[in-house]
């Protein structure tokens, strides 16, 4: 099998398809080994409530893919829909709440603003007082959300490549 290989990984392969040789055999290189570099460590909220028209349908179709994930790539990666909220501590954050939100609903998104006391009914533990060094004015919700074991994805991937004859070379820097 000759040498080939991608620059970043797992996350490269699934853009570029893989390398395929002639022989019809497939490998990824990957420096750090499956699940040591940004995928593994990337933050595990997944959610569609971005600022532009195209993010949030690149995101929404994202956030629609991990309801079968786990059938999919045979694996159990702990995804959840437990909602999002993104705290505004300023009155320009705030201000982007809104004007997200207002971008999300445009999209058929389910997203809206909530004011302190509905933060703190969303998130018992959270202190909405006022007398706080960083108050929370309110937050953008958005219910779809939720979280996933990101280095499960990983791995599920990882599986899913072996299952179709693709050899994934870790700690082989490229």
């Amino acid at each position: 099998m000759g040498r080939a290989g991608v620059t970043h990984g797992i996350e490269e392969f699934a853009n570029r398809g893989g390398v395929v040789h002639r022989d019809g055999t497939a490998h990824i290189e990957d420096g750090d080994g499956v699940g040591g570099g940004g995928s593994g460590r990337n933050t595990a909220i997944v959610r569609s409530n971005y600022l532009t028209p195209e993010g949030v349908a690149f995101y929404d179709r994202s956030l629609d893919l991990y309801n079968s994930m786990a059938q999919d790539l045979n694996l159990n990666v702990m995804f959840s829909r437990r909602g999002h909220l993104t705290l505004a501590h300023t009155d320009s954050a705030l201000r982007t709440m809104h004007w997200r939100a207002d971008v999300n609903k445009l999209q058929g998104i389910d997203s809206s603003v909530i004011d302190p006391q509905e933060v703190k009914k969303q998130a018992p533990s959270l202190d909405v007082s006022s007398d706080t060094r960083y108050p929370i004015l309110g937050a953008l919700h958005h219910p779809p959300g939720g979280i996933v074991r990101h280095d499960a994805v990983v791995w599920g991937y990882a599986r899913g490549a072996d299952h179709y004859g693709i050899h994934i070379i870790q700690e082989t820097e490229v």
